[in-house]
């Protein structure tokens, strides 16, 4: 059974943000609390069915003992019985305390690791990867600083990914990824094993971190061309450093205004993230073992192209479906990821 008062403590607080609103709740407020009434009321709707389903198995069990209705009981029981429990799992999971940030858009970051350049190649692969998960999912894609190794593959890349649950949905992918193929670059066919580093931060607003203008130092600098004609002979670049913690960003697009702009964006999703780690931290000292655990030195998953095979290390998961992983379907494999780490959760608060 899940605690009925917990069930009316939630039903109370949605009937009075609902109250609220109705009453016209004053500007400053309206956001915010039409944003916590939005987070309830899917929460609401599975209490009431929860709710209805016990009043039905109550009634049905009290036909057993009319001649006329006992038929009807005996077909409706079993159905009743098995259902209410699945709602209540249900239930249990929609109570759990819900990530803050898990609504927001977020800062996807992609870095060669050891390989050279074919972890350079993999890690434009990754970029594309995710870019196609992003149009299945109808979200917005957007590169915000992207720098290319000689043969095309990825030094680094910085994209911002708005739309409905991006952030709880991209979060497991932080970590190290691995592949095992045969470089392009490779003249006698041997499988080489290379890597790309993914974080995913998720975006962070002025109000959630404030950069005092005395704690960063801004440089211009030329931003580098494709030579000839296209070299930028202005000063358009921006370096951005974070003096307390030596964190640096950069931005090259052409307007320097713009450059700003996206290293502060940057900077705030990184200093976010930091942020939330030392409180994870201080809650949870087994939280490296949590999935999506954002630990970006730890390795999660290995693509080997040879077999078509790709395996998620922190659950187990291999799935020989490699090419239509790589090209965008990633579905299977991030639900997996948020059953088990629901399941986690609900193993720690013993429900």
């Amino acid at each position: 059974m899940v605690p009925l008062d917990k069930l009316a403590q939630i039903t109370e607080r949605f009937e009075y943000l609902e109250a609220k609103l109705n009453a016209g709740a004053p500007p400053a407020e309206i956001a915010k609390i039409s944003r916590e009434y939005s987070d309830l009321k899917p929460v609401v709707e599975q209490i009431q069915a929860y709710r209805n389903a016990l009043d039905d198995l109550t009634e049905a069990e009290g036909w057993l003992t009319d001649p006329e209705m006992r038929s009807l009981a005996e077909e409706e029981l079993p159905q009743l019985k098995s259902r209410i429990p699945e709602m209540e799992q249900a239930l249990r999971v929609a109570l759990l305390p819900k990530d803050a940030a898990d609504a927001r858009p977020a800062i996807l970051e992609i870095r060669p690791g050891t390989g050279g350049d074919e972890a350079s190649l993999f890690a434009a692969d990754l970029l594309r990867m995710y870019q196609r998960y992003a149009e299945r999912m109808g979200w917005r894609f957007e590169i915000l600083e992207e720098q290319f190794s000689d043969l095309g593959g990825i030094k680094e890349v910085t994209v911002h990914v708005q739309g409905e649950g991006v952030f709880a949905r991209l979060k497991y992918e932080s970590g190290v990824h691995r592949v095992q193929r045969v470089p392009e670059t490779e003249a006698q066919g041997r499988i080489h094993t290379s890597a790309a580093t993914v974080a995913v931060l998720p975006e962070a607003e002025d109000v959630d971190i404030d950069i005092p203008t005395t704690d960063i130092r801004i440089d211009t600098m030329r931003s580098s061309g494709a030579g000839g004609q296209h070299v930028n002979t202005t000063d358009s670049a921006v370096r951005i450093t974070h003096l307390p913690t030596g964190m640096i960003v950069t931005s090259s697009e052409k307007s320097q205004h713009r450059n700003r702009e996206i290293a502060m964006q940057v900077l705030r999703a990184r200093l976010f993230e930091l942020e939330r780690e030392r409180i994870d931290n201080e809650r949870s000292a087994d939280r490296r073992a949590q999935v999506g655990s954002g630990d970006r030195s730890e390795r999660i998953r290995t693509y080997n192209f040879p077999q078509g095979r790709m395996t998620d290390h922190r659950i187990n998961l291999t799935l020989y479906s490699l090419g239509q992983i790589m090209a965008g379907d990633l579905g299977d494999i991030i639900d997996a990821l948020q059953s088990d780490d629901q399941a986690r959760k609900l193993a720690e608060a013993g429900v």
